[in-house]
């Protein structure tokens, strides 16, 4: 047991339930459990969307790709950080203006309030327990390799923790939970950036050539060789990542929480540099362990350099870290990782108990009928059965091949969300049938073209053969609900459709002014 990175882990938990304590004495409605009293500056909202966004499987996934594929590892991440300029320049200031805690404000604020909050709601919990199931089974399996703690004493850790987290200190602690997180991790990297760099006395060509020296593919790891090798595998992917973080639901609430537009278009701004800083360097890092960790064979299983590593493939970088900084650093960004997976099932919970307490229960079945004691009861009611779900699908899915519901989480996102998201927002045509059908066919055409591919259908299933032949759905699921959500509006001659169609006026007014946006709250 590393007592580094247990001693460095136990003051980040204290730090945060320290600030718990405090955020919990400024929970005291709806508001303040979902959106903070819209009182987060551009600059902490910037932080936390870095927390909330950057999770393990960025640090330790990214820098393992580029480890092993060289190139692709970039291509990969370009990809994941393009998805910010569009929330940018398309999102952000409209989400501001229109929403108040969920994503269903805004495809609801013109369109059948009830059948689109349902909708909205059922694709925003497919997406979240998706997710929290990923993360809680990446966290029991990392806390059981680097703290040598029992997997399912790990996973229910993490989940009472983060159920602390959401329940007494709702949006807040989430918030500064996250904000340190994102500090910490930023840090870290650029830390082993510079001792990286160090090791090779700055000279960044001395570290390809080594790269290229010791991976089996040579010269041709400087390029793409791998990840595109399918191309329509890989623009399938390409357009998962670019286009799902735009129908995440714990990303687009992050949003609400800001007290204008423009706070929210300062805060998407920063948080794209900072991202893409971060990128920069998890890549840089996966190449500099390309060109250290063969000099050490104790890195790799019995001693074979280039053969499996110690610990599993997602390892180079906590092996690089020894490598430049010994047992300390180490602790450090085991330390770190944990607290990774902390800020990110924060946020999805909360992302999670927001589609139950509010769309579900407050909104369409008690429409809005809610005394403000009753519905703080149901919203931390909600987080409790999302986290113990939580605990509960990482204890089952424990020895299972996950990889293929990060790729159906971006996949539902970028095929059912963001298509309903994007055309409320910017086509007067849309209906609230053409919407539900788009939706629905973005939806189930995402997780069935997902079931048939080899992920499952060959994988998991066990099947010789898969019936869909690519790895990845968007490509055909994503356009499918554009064109859908089209042909249904435009064939919609009913009286309701008339009236959405004429409320995008006064959206569009709201959208672009923020003309009765509730104030913030200070905290």
């Amino acid at each position: 047991m590393n007592m580094g990175a247990i001693s460095i882990f136990a003051v980040f938990v204290v730090l945060t339930l320290g600030i718990t304590y405090w955020a919990s004495k400024r929970t005291r409605s709806s508001d303040d459990f979902y959106t903070a009293g819209g009182g987060i500056t551009g600059g902490q909202n910037a932080l936390a969307i870095v927390g909330d966004y950057m999770s393990a499987s960025a640090l330790l996934g990214v820098s393992s790709l580029t480890f092993f594929n060289g190139f692709d590892g970039l291509l990969y991440a370009t990809c994941a950080f393009m998805g910010w300029p569009i929330i940018m320049f398309l999102l952000a200031e409209r989400l501001r203006n229109l929403g108040r805690y969920t994503m269903s404000d805004i495809i609801a604020f013109r369109l059948d309030e009830r059948s689109m909050r349902i909708f909205s709601a059922i694709s925003a919990l497919i997406i979240v327990l998706f997710y929290l199931t990923v993360q809680m089974v990446g966290a029991g399996q990392l806390i059981q390799l680097l703290f040598n703690v029992e997997y399912s004493y790990a996973v229910c850790g993490v989940g009472v923790l983060m159920m602390i987290y959401v329940i007494f200190g709702g949006m807040i602690a989430t918030t500064w939970v996250q904000i340190i997180k994102a500090v910490l991790m930023i840090f870290s990297c650029l830390l082993l950036s510079f001792l990286a760099l160090w090791h090779f006395n700055f000279d960044f060509g001395a570290i390809v050539s080594r790269a290229i020296a010791y991976h089996q593919a040579g010269d041709d790891v400087v390029g793409p060789w791998k990840l595109f090798s399918n191309p329509i595998s890989g623009i399938s992917l390409a357009l998962a990542l670019i286009f799902g973080i735009a129908g995440l639901p714990h990303i687009l609430m992050r949003f609400f929480t800001v007290p204008d537009a423009k706070a929210a278009r300062r805060s998407v701004f920063i948080a794209t540099g900072l991202t893409g800083i971060l990128f920069i360097s998890i890549c840089f890092l996966g190449l500099a362990a390309m060109a250290i960790l063969p000099e050490n064979p104790a890195f790799y299983v019995d001693g074979r350099v280039g053969g499996a590593i110690v610990g599993g493939n997602n390892m180079p970088l906590m092996h690089l870290s020894v490598a430049l900084g010994g047992n300390l650093l180490f602790g450090f960004l085991s330390a770190i990782a944990f607290s990774t997976i902390l800020a990110v099932v924060a946020g999805l919970t909360l992302a999670g108990t927001s589609a139950i307490a509010y769309d579900l229960y407050a909104t369409v079945i008690k429409r809005g009928n809610v005394t403000p004691e009753r519905a703080m009861l149901v919203n931390r009611l909600s987080a409790f059965v999302i986290g113990l779900a939580a605990i509960i699908l990482g204890l089952i899915f424990r020895d299972q091949n996950l990889a293929f519901l990060v790729a159906l989480a971006f996949a539902i996102a970028a095929s059912a969300n963001f298509p309903v998201l994007l055309m409320v927002l910017y086509w007067p045509g849309l209906t609230t049938r053409g919407a539900l059908a788009g939706g629905i066919v973005g939806l189930s055409s995402a997780v069935a073209l997902v079931i048939l591919s080899s992920a499952v259908w060959v994988k998991v299933l066990g099947f010789d053969q898969a019936i869909f032949t690519y790895d990845y759905p968007t490509l055909f699921s994503m356009p499918l609900a554009f064109v859908v959500a089209y042909l249904v509006s435009k064939m919609d001659t009913s009286r309701r459709a008339a009236l959405d169609k004429a409320g995008y006026v006064g959206q569009e007014v709201r959208a672009e002014t923020g003309i009765g946006i509730a104030a913030a709250s200070s905290h």
